[in-house]
């Protein structure tokens, strides 16, 4: 090319149309060197726009085949570590086309995490704590549970009840009668002695009563059982403070009998009565029972004393003792084993417990569990706690659990102790003084 090249060529086109547009949008350039570059701005963005869509279809084709690889189950983990900070840099190159599934990963993944959280933490929860964590709780006053306790036993059906009531109302009460009352009554766990002083009470007030109308009958037989059920015995709890410390409340009775849930629910219902109190967990042989104890307290903010498991039983209620000295508080409530089978070890248990208790305040009650539902073959085991401690008071379970009701009578006659609290359902203040007079009216539905 000559030195004159640095002028603007015009290369020489077909006149037409075509050709002259065409004359006008290109040109040639002398570039040093003696090369000549060609420019067209129309086709420099046509070439940059099909390398960013080539770009683009790589980029989708090479995601879509990484994803039918690894599965559907890849998306959250992928999530996840654009999340993390070693992978900023990568989650840089992530395509402003893919950043609304990774955000649709991140919450699902959020969301699978919480739920595995929720289903750990709802297997560790225990079965008989569904309070909220952190939140005390008030139970349910004596005024609200005494209603509750009629409505509970007046729904329970009393096969005793009714069968007195069709017997008692026969036009002849002859000795068949009478026989079939005395059949009623021991198939009803009253007990062969109450059974007996029973039925004499009652053809007593038959004979002096003579013509009988149904709501004789049923005042008749409400009089005979309610002299039997309450027999003018103390059911009043000893758990005021004294001058030498906090009344001491030693709990006993078998395994299985609801024990240690009726000592965290007696801490609710001392709770409901201003009273302050700390529970010993002196039942050291099975490590629920201390962690079980544990969270009744938590839940009324009533503070445990607790040992390691095999711990020595003894030591623990001492220690709880000390606690409810030192606090000042009126109750301390302790648990102990009813794993023992032989009544040597029962007795040495529950001794030693008892000796070591009173070196620094008295027992005031020792209250005795037992399940309504056992009938008579529960006495066995109940004498032998009886015969080992001294038993003060009887706390009866599951009374709503039985239509029998024979029971109560019986247990006092056996034992010569007061029935002085009832359960009546699976609710923490399903717990109540028991009420003679209520019993006995759902008794016969009065």
């Amino acid at each position: 090319m000559t030195p004159d090249a640095s002028r603007s060529i015009v290369g020489t086109r077909p006149a037409d149309s075509d050709a002259v547009e065409n004359r006008s949008s290109e040109q040639w350039t002398a570039s040093g060197g003696g090369h000549a570059t060609w420019q067209t701005p129309g086709v420099v963005w046509i070439v940059v726009a099909v390398i960013v869509f080539v770009v683009a279809v790589l980029l989708g084709t090479a995601y879509a085949v990484r994803s039918r690889s690894r599965g559907g189950g890849d998306r959250p983990r992928r999530a996840s570590a654009v999340t993390g900070p070693a992978d900023a840099p990568s989650a840089a190159k992530t395509s402003a086309e893919t950043a609304p599934e990774a955000t649709h990963a991140v919450e699902t993944e959020a969301v699978r995490n919480a739920n595995v959280a929720a289903q750990s933490v709802s297997r560790q929860a225990p079965d008989e704590t569904a309070a909220r964590p952190g939140v005390i709780e008030t139970p349910l006053g004596i005024g609200g549970r005494l209603p509750r306790l009629r409505e509970r036993l007046a729904r329970s059906e009393s096969a005793l009840g009714r069968g007195l009531l069709a017997l008692l109302s026969r036009d002849r009460l002859d000795d068949a009668t009478w026989q079939d009352v005395e059949d009623l009554l021991l198939t009803a766990d009253v007990g062969l002695p109450a059974t007996s002083d029973l039925v004499s009470s009652l053809r007593t007030q038959a004979k002096v009563l003579g013509t009988r109308t149904a709501d004789d009958v049923r005042a008749l037989l409400r009089n005979a059982l309610l002299d039997v059920v309450d027999g003018g015995l103390d059911r009043n709890l000893r758990v005021d403070r004294g001058p030498q410390g906090p009344a001491v409340v030693l709990v006993v009775g078998v395994n299985g009998t609801g024990k240690t849930t009726t000592v965290g629910k007696l801490a609710r219902l001392l709770v409901a009565q201003g009273k302050t109190v700390v529970l010993g967990a002196a039942d050291t042989f099975r490590a629920a029972a201390a962690d079980q104890l544990e969270t009744w307290g938590r839940r009324v903010g009533v503070p445990t004393v607790r040992g390691a498991e095999g711990a020595d039983p003894a030591s623990v209620a001492f220690e709880a003792v000390r606690a409810g000295i030192e606090q000042e508080v009126d109750v301390v409530l302790l648990d102990t084993a009813g794993r023992l089978h032989t009544k040597t070890g029962l007795m040495d248990e529950l001794g030693k417990i008892k000796r070591v208790v009173e070196k620094r305040c008295p027992v005031s009650e020792t209250l005795l569990v037992l399940d309504a539902t056992i009938g008579q073959n529960g006495f066995v085991q109940a004498k032998v706690f009886a015969e080992v401690v001294d038993v003060s008071g009887v706390v009866l379970t599951k009374l709503d659990g039985t239509a029998k009701g024979g029971i109560v009578i019986s247990v006092q006659r056996e034992l010569g102790v007061p029935v002085k609290l009832v359960g009546i359902g699976e609710g923490p203040d399903d717990l109540a003084p028991f009420d003679p007079a209520a019993f006995v009216d759902a008794l016969i539905g009065a």
